[in-house]
């Protein structure tokens, strides 16, 4: 008959939750397939960024379009990249797709607004909340 005693239990316990744990850390930080993908909200607020930026350059190149027609359709334009900056991007998928997307827009010299930045700094804030469930202040 086999005696287990208090040290060859604890033994084994200890390499169960050291295995358990590192096994649980590596499922951790591997992402699920579902949250490598952009989410349909965020490339829903890319798509219709490129939209109003397309009508925002074909408003700028058409000769008989009024000053209104371009302020206009400026800031729709700038009202969509403020919905891109402000969205709040928690899974991995959204955070990559929404930084390669920003990135590029501010190769072009175009993320300049104080509300681009302000929105961005905000969102941040609030991801890191949820992240590490805190409250929102």
């Amino acid at each position: 008959m086999s005696r287990v005693n208090r040290r060859a239990l604890l033994l084994n316990s200890g390499s169960a939750v050291i295995a358990s744990t590192v096994a649980a850390t590596a499922l951790a930080t591997e992402p699920r397939r579902r949250d490598r993908e952009p989410s349909s909200d965020l490339r829903a607020l890319i798509k219709a960024h490129k939209a109003m930026y397309a009508a925002f350059g074909k408003a700028i190149h058409e000769m008989d379009g009024s000053n209104r027609d371009h302020d206009r359709a400026s800031r729709a334009e700038e009202r969509a990249l403020l919905a891109v900056c402000a969205y709040p991007s928690v899974r991995e998928g959204d955070r990559r797709a929404k930084a390669r997307y920003l990135l590029k827009i501010e190769a072009r010299g175009e993320l300049d607004l104080a509300e681009h930045t302000q929105a961005l700094l905000r969102c941040i804030c609030c991801e890191i909340c949820q992240m590490v469930d805190l409250p929102l202040d």
